[in-house]
Parts: structure tokens; sequence; C-alpha cells
């Protein structure tokens, strides 16, 4: 079992690895491991699988190979999801917003947690069970850093992760904000880069992606 305060514990030292998360969606597992090791060279270690294509799995289980990587499982609806992510290696999980039966799952398999939030009451309802760092969703649709700062004038004790339409151009915004750890974004990533294998562009990219002041 892990206790939502471990959890925090937890996704807290992984946010505070680098000022981006990439937000990775694969669909072929075969690339996995040299896009992997492309973004962990250029200083971004924790990264995020989401689960949305089948090829998903296999690719957090090619990517937990990677020596100096951390690999989480995002888009986890379901305690199968959690199941399947953590027998794959994920080292945490993320979720565009969180029920009762995730969060238990997440607990039972010890899967350390990021939870979505996009609402000061969905935040509320998070810290009142322990989880002080969480995933704000959809950033950008839900009003972007302006709405963040808000939310954290009464909750200072919540730190967050923003994602969703976060860019290079609005990252330092959300980075300057003293509520937020790390953004999540898949800009370090684009799909043709992937599709040409062009891994020293998408490394340059992560390297200027981790040069990032927060």
């Amino acid at each position: 079992m892990m206790s939502p305060l471990d959890a925090s514990h937890h996704t807290r030292a992984i946010c505070e690895l680098a000022p981006v998360v990439p937000v990775l969606v694969i669909h072929d597992a075969a690339i996995a491991r040299p896009l992997a090791e492309a973004l962990v060279a250029g200083g971004l270690p924790a990264l995020e699988v989401t689960l949305r294509t089948p090829a998903a799995l296999d690719a957090i289980r090619e990517m937990a190979k990677v020596e100096g990587g951390t690999v989480g499982a995002g888009t986890l609806l379901t305690p199968t999801d959690v199941e399947a992510a953590k027998e794959a290696g994920a080292q945490f999980g993320v979720s565009p917003g969180a029920t009762p039966k995730l969060l238990e799952a997440c607990a039972i398999s010890a899967l350390p947690l990021l939870p979505g939030a996009s609402t000061a009451s969905e935040a509320m309802a998070l810290l009142e069970i322990g989880y002080s760092v969480q995933k704000f969703f959809p950033a950008e649709a839900n009003g972007g850093a302006p709405a963040l700062k808000a939310i954290g004038a009464p909750l200072p004790q919540v730190s967050f992760c923003p994602t969703g339409g976060v860019t290079p151009e609005n990252a330092p915004t959300y980075l300057g904000l003293s509520n937020t750890l790390c953004v999540g974004g898949s800009w370090v990533c684009p799909a043709d880069l992937i599709a040409a294998k062009d891994w020293a562009a998408i490394e340059e990219l992560a390297r200027e992606a981790a040069a990032l002041k927060r």
C-alpha cells in the first residue's frame, strides 16, 4: 500500500527532476527506447507515456530499460490500467482526473499517482485525502497560468504540473508561478521528428526545454 502522502512525496521528487515532463503518444514500441535515450540525454529524465495506443505498454517496458530515465504511465482511467502500467514497469502514474476506484488501485499497487484537477474544489478534495502534488488539466482550456495562479492563492499547500496546451511560448509563465513544479508538454517530441527518427533533433529540443527556468 502507498498512502496519498507518500505518493505525493514521490511525484514531487519526479516533478523536480526537470522543468518539463514530455507527454508521449507512441504508436510503435520499436522507437520507444531511442526516443527515451534522446530525451534523457537532453536532460528530461521523467517521461509520461500515455495509454492511448496499443503500443503504450510495450513502450513503457522498453523505456524502463533506459538508464537515468523515470518512466510513467499517463491517461490512467481504471484499476486495470493501473495494474497493467505497474506490470509494464511504470514508476509513476498520471491521470486526467481522479476517482475513488482509481486512487484505491494506485494505493494498492504502490504506484505514485499525479492525479488531475481542474478546479479549486477538485484540488481541495485531493488535498483533503493527502495529495499535495497534482496535475492541472487541461491547463490552457481551464484558463491557463492566470487561473492556476488564482487557485494557488488560497491553496498554497498544493503544487501542480500543468498539462494541456503548454508550449515553449507559455511554459515560462507557468514555471514562474510559485505553485508550479514542472509542466507537461509534447512539443519536445513532435510527430514529424519521431517519424524521421531524428533523435539528435529531439535531444536538442529536450536540452532547450531542460534549460527553462523555474
